[in-house]
């Protein structure tokens, strides 16, 4: 059975007047906005069985695992009554996106994880906010998320509010375009719902699908994980495709293309959050200088990371493909074949294509560079850095 509402929330204004008070704490902790809805997204299970039908979730076995508390996020947690919706700002200032993009000798990482693991930096405070929930009311019962359960956490929020989904798959925000991460409080308190999102205002764009580099997305608001750079350079474990690796050009952990050129994202906010600043300047390091990190140097650099994702052996195959993208010249030539003998064959295979790929003809590789879809795109150009 739910726990019983307080006495002090005895009625539908009071009930109201609380949930005022929960987004005022939330926007005191550092989020940009909060929303609450009801968990329930029984709606979005078609959907859901239809992507993973199609195989698009790839290797990511785990997405079509507990289906049924993805549509029902009250399983997650026993006696939840609403899910709080909470989103955070996280672009650093003077994040320097495209100019790092369109520099071939320069190491492009998703611009989410240059500081602190935000996993680490959003669960506190949404345990901070249930602690202070928990302070007023006495105990409750209440469990935090960030991208860390079988949880549909974009559909919440738009049920929450907080904005809609565009066509690359990402929460949009009219006030703050899409460069923030979202989380989520289940909570077994009865709270006053807010309004759903049920416009989207992408309208007839399709910037962000005709942008991306390997075409990942088949329909709007679809999204091919086989072919997206994020998976292919993060989840998948083994070898990347060929015919994927040009494409991916200098991009070594994540892609931020879609949102780069997306026109919503003139609205958006840098962040005040320092745990998001980059450390170890990887917002600008060069290709060549991190392949050549030793092992010990990838971990104490990538410490509280999310980098650490995709492991040091992951970090050099992906480091491997942008030399191949590269300019090329001889400190480039000496690190890739420096990481010849590596004790990886998974490694060594990516390095023996960049030798090759930088051995092919060089007008070619010009070629193909100047009419990459994003250095031509109209908006690329007008797009906020």
């Amino acid at each position: 059975m739910p726990n019983p509402t307080p006495s002090s929330l005895n009625s539908a204004a009071a009930l109201a007047d609380f949930a005022t008070q929960i987004k005022a704490w939330a926007r005191e902790l550092g989020f940009q906005d909060c929303g609450i809805t009801l968990p329930e997204l029984a709606k979005e299970a078609p959907y859901l069985e239809q992507w993973l039908e199609a195989g698009y979730h790839g290797e990511m076995d785990y997405l079509a695992n507990h289906k049924d508390k993805r549509i029902n996020p009250a399983l997650l947690h026993p006696n939840t009554q609403r899910v709080i919706c909470v989103r955070m700002d996280y672009m650093p200032p003077n994040a320097q996106k495209k100019q790092t993009l369109v520099n071939r000798s320069k190491a492009y990482i998703a611009r989410y994880t240059l500081g602190r693991d935000y996993h680490k930096v959003m669960r506190k405070r949404l345990t901070q906010l249930g602690k202070k929930i928990e302070a007023e009311l006495g105990a409750r019962s209440y469990r935090g998320f960030v991208d860390s359960a079988p949880i549909l956490e974009r559909p919440l929020a738009r049920e929450a509010g907080l904005g809609w989904i565009g066509k690359h798959g990402l929460l949009l925000n009219k006030q703050a375009g899409s460069w923030f991460l979202l989380g989520e409080l289940l909570i077994d308190l009865p709270l006053p719902v807010d309004a759903p999102e049920t416009e989207n205002h992408c309208g007839s764009c399709t910037a962000c699908m005709d942008v991306c580099p390997t075409q990942a997305f088949p329909k709007p608001g679809v999204l091919d994980a086989r072919r997206c750079i994020s998976y292919l350079t993060i989840e998948l474990k083994g070898s990347i495709p060929e015919e994927f690796r040009a494409a991916i050009g200098n991009r070594v952990f994540g892609c931020d293309d879609c949102q780069i050129i997306c026109p919503w994202n003139r609205f958006s906010q840098t962040t005040q959050e320092a745990d998001f600043y980059p450390r170890h300047q990887l917002d600008s390091s060069d290709l060549a200088t991190l392949f050549l990190w030793d092992e010990q140097t990838f971990l104490s650099h990538t410490e509280g990371s999310a980098i650490r994702r995709t492991g040091y052996e992951g970090w050099l195959r992906n480091l491997a493909i942008g030399l191949g993208n590269s300019e090329g010249g001889e400190t480039v030539e000496q690190a890739l074949r420096a990481r010849l003998t590596y004790p990886s064959d998974l490694v060594q295979e990516h390095v023996r294509w960049a030798l090759a790929q930088l051995h092919r003809n060089q007008n070619e590789a010009e070629q193909n560079q100047a009419s990459h879809p994003i250095m031509t795109h109209p908006r690329f150009h007008k797009a906020a850095d």
